[in-house]
């Protein structure tokens, strides 16, 4: 199997991120002048076709192929010590796994298995391995392992699938607004271009009245296709009143909740059809609207979804488990997120960070995909007053207060000299009063 040159070079991309334009773009063109079966590997070429053909199965096809993905997940998940040592107290044997009710059997998963028993789930090689984090929109730090080569071509594949239902084709132009830092400083530049992809890339950090006309004059001479963005992000744009001088094929929009009336709003307002859809940096499950339509459906090839129990509004928590990752499989994952009676997932109200000059920073941005969070228990941000912001900590015991100047860096990375930041190690982070975390304390209105 072609091993995919993305992943091989996934470690340099802080550096491609820091690098000066110019380079960026000539680096950028020469590695998408690499053919794409080279740049995503030959496992790309089979999830797309793979996402093809599972528009139209019928469930006897679906229940056939699922069964099998999970046997090789329990499979694979059965030679790390963890899951062997619960599997045996459960008396589960994965080899006799043939149905999809057995999958009811098997212990669940959740957030602090994975923070206090890592290395204990992990199996297979690891050269394998591509370690990733993630903060989530709760504030607890998940550190885990996709398999390298196969989980983030996977997830491109099925992202495409995804992004073709309202016309989009690789390689088309889009401009995104998904927390990407184009410039630390205030005052600093609002755009980047990543030539890897023809993507232009605005920042979520300045998008300020003030500085509007220049985000216009941005997309305007970009002429992208398609606008990716945070749905607060598009709703800002939105409601400063945004008019461009062409026509938008389709808006993309996840990683925060989206009502049925905003994205309603939303196509009105840019003329153009929005895809809505669910994931989670843990490649576990994916969830994706059908034209027309505004309830999620989740992909059967994709992975495999289970509900909890409803609460008093009907909501249930999504419990997932992976397909494909053999080194780090996510066996009956408690996702922590709701999924309600409409088939969509119930997300956070929109929660920002408020600059000095009055910028409105997404927390979702916040969500950091490297190393500086491993270590703790969670992470909460207090605000009171614009531009100063207060970040709690709540380390594990063999925590080191060495990465504290790791946390404060990459934090000040994205907020920005338009922030005082102050770190604050806790014995317990803030809770509401049902005992849920909170990843935004603060006082001011948005």
């Amino acid at each position: 199997m072609i091993m995919s040159l993305e992943d091989t070079l996934y470690p340099l991309l802080r550096l491609y991120e820091a690098a000066p334009q110019p380079v960026k773009t000539l680096a950028g063109r020469a590695y998408r002048a690499i053919p794409r079966s080279i740049r995503q590997g030959a496992a790309y070429e089979r999830f797309r076709r793979e996402a093809a053909e599972s528009e139209s199965w019928d469930a006897e096809a679906i229940s056939r192929y699922q069964i099998a993905a999970i046997r090789d997940a329990l499979i694979a998940a059965q030679r790390a010590p963890y899951y062997a040592k619960r599997f045996a107290e459960a008396g589960v044997k994965p080899e006799n796994f043939e149905s999809l009710e057995q999958l009811a059997a098997y212990p669940m998963l959740t957030k602090q298995d994975i923070i206090r028993h890592r290395d204990e789930i992990v199996s297979g090689d690891a050269s394998q391995r591509l370690a990733m984090t993630t903060g989530g929109s709760s504030g607890v730090p998940v550190s885990f392992f996709l398999h390298k080569g196969i989980s983030r071509p996977k997830e491109q594949a099925y992202l495409e699938a995804t992004w073709a239902r309202v016309g989009y084709q690789p390689g088309d132009r889009v401009a995104v607004i998904r927390g990407g830092v184009t410039s630390s400083r205030a005052d600093g530049r609002i755009s980047s271009f990543d030539a890897t992809r023809n993507w232009l890339v605005l920042s979520s950090y300045h998008l300020t009245p003030e500085r509007l006309p220049e985000y216009v004059a941005e997309l305007n001479r970009f002429r992208p296709q398609h606008l990716h963005a945070y749905p607060s992000a598009a709703l800002m744009l939105m409601q400063m009143g945004v008019k461009l001088d062409f026509k938008l094929t389709s808006l993309l929009c996840s990683s925060e909740k989206l009502s049925v009336e905003a994205q309603r709003q939303l196509e009105g307002h840019f003329e153009a059809p929005v895809m809505h859809w669910y994931g989670h940096s843990e490649r576990a499950v994916l969830a994706a609207q059908h034209p027309g339509g505004s309830a999620l459906h989740f992909w059967p090839a994709y992975g495999f979804v289970e509900f909890g129990e409803a609460d008093a509004e009907g909501n249930r928590e999504i419990i997932a488990t992976s397909f494909h990752n053999h080194v780090m499989p996510l066996i009956r994952y408690r996702t922590g997120d709701l999924w309600s009676a409409s088939g969509r997932v119930i997300g956070r109200d929109y929660e920002f960070l408020i600059s000095r000059t009055g910028c409105h920073i997404s927390l979702t941005a916040m969500n950091m995909h490297d190393d500086i969070f491993d270590g703790l228990l969670a992470v909460q941000f207090h605000q009171h007053q614009p531009g100063v912001v207060e970040c709690h900590l709540q380390p594990m015991p063999a925590w080191s207060r060495d990465r504290e100047a790791a946390i404060r860096a990459g934090l000040l990375r994205k907020l920005g000299d338009d922030f005082e930041l102050t770190l604050r190690m806790v014995d317990q982070i803030e809770k509401t009063s049902a005992g849920k975390h909170r990843w935004l304390v603060t006082t001011l209105k948005p």
